[in-house]
């Protein structure tokens, strides 16, 4: 029964299609840059055509070379571009050099995704023949509409559109409807049985208009509303590539929250987000609380998933302000940027000279600083007065304990250089020692020089790739019989495995010891002891180092051996007839060794004892400014001529900013953007608000408004919305107040026979669309219903002696919000059912249909948990079977049940509590229950908003 439940329950719908501009939105920003760089000169018929093959179409890597099919869409496995770029066989490509990880990495994925490629031969698609337009309406003014402002002229408008098309519009949805849509779209979260009651119980002429500013007042719209936003600027606390995790991005999602509660102006949040340290920077002392908002608000220019592991730093830093480019275009502007890059955009009037003039805006801000692994910058929150001091006093202390630690390492240097070295030959060590060049490998290791120390010339890693398939063998030659001890050498790091199996083979057998090379190796911050065992020549001698179920990166540098007891008696070196006096330790270098270890000690207790300073990510403005050139087909090697600060020429109708000599010119680009008369920006936003309460924009594709997006269905709407909106002080609640006021929003999401023959798909708003619930929601309202849902506001949602996301384990039952969005461990939940790419803008989310979520909600001990936790409220609260089962459904569904389905579930306990008897003849009542709770919350009526 259960299961005909949830078959019953599953949705036909399909997944949202993809705009021409997302299809190849991967491509432009990740494979074009790499394909310029490292291939097209060898590869193109512009230039030449090496071994028959030609990257630059894909007619061109379709037909493949002399060898063979270059790429094999969705199958990197079988692509000879991926085994080249691996350097597996003789084919090494390209030939003067490897590729990165993250590079190779791209291009697995995008094999994977299908090989989305815009280039074709004979592209002569109309909107290329035509060229961009610049008179595409999206970049026209804002026509005046009449009567905006005006009872009902929302309903006018559509109403207006309906006729001229033949449509007649829906009755109004049954008060238990409304309620629930209003407080999901408003608050993410269904209602108490108690709450539909005092709504469905109110006849009073206002009773909605009252409920809807009592949800618009309430803390919970700023946590369901700014996780919309947070979908649209790629919120993430992480990096894919080690997982490194940013601390304090957890900052940003409260202010976003907070000022979603406190409906800040939306003008106002747009430039704290791209300048709101230069905002801070002229605010006074007593503007404590908006000088710390200001600062956090530009915490957005950090949130990329950006690869910190770049070694050429002129590309990280480019790729940086493509990102940010890429974002506050699409996020503020609705225009893609990206492809501007490399060349003109060929659908929308952005030329690679407009794309270059907003680069040199962000040129002249520091945003990294640069190391081996780069670092995102950190800046100090103002705090009162008292506080301020009292952090002055404790940077100061370490500081200067920190200063003269580093003092003592140069003399150190000077008296004793050997004691610093950190690169160790094999033959300066005691006993036997191999290294990792020696090692027999099976797989692609692959060599690094990246940390410190090492033996020989680097060590190896397994590139957290290929599990399982991975082994390297080090067998050395002992000169004698006899007892060695074993160590491992190798760099620890927050990306590495915490249980790396290294075998060790001796007379005594085989012993496999899991070694977290997370930690620190003990002796010299090298090596690791693996024991001490008996070998003997003639037998098994030899240690298996393997990624066999490793978490993380698998390091290998050497295995020494070395002799102990009377092996070692026996491999002393006979001592000198002319013997010396053992030469004695410089007493300056004694001296120094013994402070050093103390403050070392001392400092590591000032650590642990001190508060940190709150910090959030942020930006800051260089000291000189700095030009760009037009970088050729994208690449930073190949320049031309220099760009001045500027904004896209389509936009003339506005006045342009003017740039100061002493500032990057953020906040005057933020200003230019929030010019009322801006033909975008206003738009954007209203049409994104429009989306969120109707489950499709006015024009939905609502994060591309260029001429490859979709026209809009109601433009004197939008643009009467946008004029609201700007009148209003830009204020998010007074336009959804007004929306949901209307009968437009409130209309039945039921079927017209008629309606549907002329607008199967809604365009002209005759009914509400029914729309299926996010992850976020769904996993929420679960919590609810069991009782279990935590409502405790803000604060990181994770340990801050977490440093790595791999490491995490989701648990808690906070709102999903608070969440921590790990890019490499993302809520199971919210990711099976359509969770945001943290990575990629996206004001609109997909609404799939897929086998596991159906298993997820049959299958996962989430689901289970709470719906035991429900069925033990129901049993608890409701003794009457009858009224259980209404309870049941109007907790979990938002309605009373029919007729039939309450007969349906009467039949289901009956029938299952006859199957379940135990020995004793009789069922758990509990039990029971839980299934039946569990096939509702599997129930389309469940996920869907009507």
């Amino acid at each position: 029964m259960l299961c005909s439940m949830l078959l019953m329950g599953l949705s036909t719908r399909g997944i949202a299609g993809e705009g021409e501009q997302e299809r190849f939105e991967f491509f432009e920003k990740k494979i074009r840059p790499i394909l310029v760089e490292h291939c097209l000169d060898c590869h193109s018929e512009a230039k030449k055509v090496r071994g028959g093959l030609r990257l630059d179409s894909v007619e061109g890597w379709s037909a493949g070379g002399d060898t063979g099919i270059a790429v094999v869409p969705g199958k990197p496995e079988e692509s000879l571009l991926i085994e080249a770029v691996k350097y597996q066989d003789d084919l090494k490509m390209p030939p003067k050099g490897k590729l990165s990880d993250s590079e190779i990495a791209d291009l697995e994925e995008w094999i994977k995704r299908g090989a989305e490629d815009p280039r074709h031969e004979n592209e002569s698609a109309e909107k290329e023949k035509s060229g961009p337009s610049r008179d595409y309406w999206s970049y026209q003014p804002m026509k005046k509409v009449s009567g905006v402002g005006e009872p009902g002229w929302i309903d006018r408008l559509i109403g207006e559109g309906l006729a001229v098309r033949g449509l007649r519009p829906l009755p109004q949805a049954d008060r238990e409807v409304l309620v629930r849509r209003l407080y999901f779209d408003l608050w993410g979260m269904p209602p108490t049985v108690e709450q539909i009651d005092e709504f469905v119980n109110d006849t009073s002429p206002d009773a909605w208009e009252r409920l809807v500013d009592r949800l618009l007042a309430s803390r919970h719209f700023g946590e369901r509303w700014g996780r919309h936003w947070l979908d649209v600027v790629r919120f993430g606390e992480s990096i894919t590539l080690r997982g490194t995790i940013f601390p304090n991005a957890w900052r940003y999602r409260d202010y976003i929250i907070e000022a979603f509660h406190e409906d800040r102006p939306y003008d106002q949040l747009l430039r704290e987000h791209l300048a709101g340290d230069l905002l801070a920077e002229v605010m006074g002392a007593g503007e404590l609380e908006a000088r710390k908002r200001a600062i956090i608000g530009a915490t957005f220019l950090q949130l990329g998933n950006t690869n910190l592991e770049e070694q050429d730093k002129q590309q990280l830093e480019m790729d940086f302000i493509d990102e940010q480019l890429d974002v506050m275009g699409k996020a503020f502007l609705g225009q893609t940027m990206g492809c501007a890059r490399c060349h003109d955009h060929k659908f929308d009037p952005i030329t690679t000279k407009d794309y270059y003039a907003l680069a040199a805006i962000f040129k002249s801000v520091q945003t990294l600083e640069h190391a081996n692994i780069s670092k995102w910058i950190e800046l100090k929150l103002p705090l009162e007065p008292g506080v301020e001091e009292k952090f002055v006093k404790q940077e100061n202390e370490l500081a200067a304990v920190d200063t003269r630690m580093k003092t003592i390492k140069e003399e150190l240097k000077k008296v004793d250089p050997k004691s610093f070295k950190r690169v160790i030959a094999a033959s300066e060590l005691p006993g036997i020692v191999v290294d990792d060049s020696a090692a027999k490998k099976v797989g692609d290791w692959m060599d690094s020089t990246f940390a410190l120390p090492y033996v020989g010339a680097g060590y190896i890693h397994d590139q957290n790739r290929n599990k399982g398939e991975m082994t390297l063998t080090f067998q050395p030659t002992l000169p004698i019989d006899g007892t060695y001890e074993v160590r491992l050498a190798y760099t620890s790091g927050t990306n590495r495995s915490t249980k790396t199996p290294v075998t060790v083979f001796s007379a005594e057998g085989e012993k496999t010891i899991p070694v977290n090379q997370k930690m620190m190796p003990p002796v010299e911050e090298l090596f690791l002891s693996l024991g001490t065992y008996r070998f003997e020549k003639a037998g098994q001698c030899f240690v298996i180092v393997t990624n066999e179920g490793t978490d993380g990166h698998v390091i290998a540098d050497a295995i020494q051996f070395l002799p102990v007891g009377e092996t070692a008696v026996a491999l002393a070196k006979p001592k000198e007839t002319s013997e010396e006096k053992p030469k004695e330790k410089n007493p300056e270098v004694v001296q120094l060794e013994t402070e050093l270890k103390e403050l070392e000690k001392h400092l590591k207790e000032m650590k642990e004892q001190s508060e940190p300073r709150p910090t959030a990510m942020g930006v800051r403005e260089v000291e000189t400014l700095k030009e760009i050139p037009i970088h050729i087909r994208g690449s930073v090697h190949l320049l031309g001529d220099k760009v001045e600060r500027g904004v896209p020429a389509v936009f003339e109708s506005l006045q342009a900013p003017v740039f100061p000599e002493n500032q990057s010119g953020r906040l005057q680009l933020a200003e230019w953007l929030t010019n009322p008369e801006h033909p975008l920006t206003s738009r954007v936003m209203v049409n994104r608000i429009w989306h969120w309460l109707f489950g499709a924009g006015i024009v939905p594709s609502v994060d591309n408004f260029g001429t490859s997006g979709e026209m809009p269905t109601h433009p004197e709407l939008l643009d009467g919305l946008a004029e609201q909106f700007v009148s209003n002080g830009w204020s998010v609640k007074k336009l959804v107040r007004e929306i949901v006021l209307s009968e437009a929003y409130r209309r039945s999401s039921g079927i017209d026979a008629e309606n549907e023959k002329l607008d199967g798909i809604n365009k002209g708003l005759w009914r509400a669309n029914r729309r299926r619930l996010d992850g976020e929601c769904l996993r929420d309202a679960m919590l609810l219903c069991g009782g279990n849902l935590d409502l405790t506001p803000f604060g990181p949602g994770f340990d801050s002696s977490l440093v790595s996301d791999y490491e995490f384990q989701p648990q808690g039952t906070r709102r999903s919000v608070y969440v921590p969005v790990f890019r490499n461990r993302l809520p199971e939940i919210p990711e099976a059912f359509d969770l945001a790419d943290p990575s990629l803008v996206t004001g609109a989310r997909a609404t799939s249909t897929i086998v596991p979520q159906a298993l997820m909600m049959m299958n996962h001990p989430f689901v289970r948990e709470q719906a035991e936790a429900t069925a033990k409220r129901l049993l608890s609260e409701v003794p009457d079977e009858t009224e259980r089962i209404e309870r049941a459904c109007r907790m979990i569904l938002g309605r009373r049940p029919l007729e039939q389905e309450a007969e349906a579930m009467r039949s289901f306990l009956r029938d299952d509590r006859e199957s379940g008897k135990n020995e004793s003849g009789t069922m758990d009542e509990l039990q029971v229950w839980t299934l039946l709770v569990q096939g509702l919350f599997a129930s389309a009526d469940f996920r869907y908003l009507d």
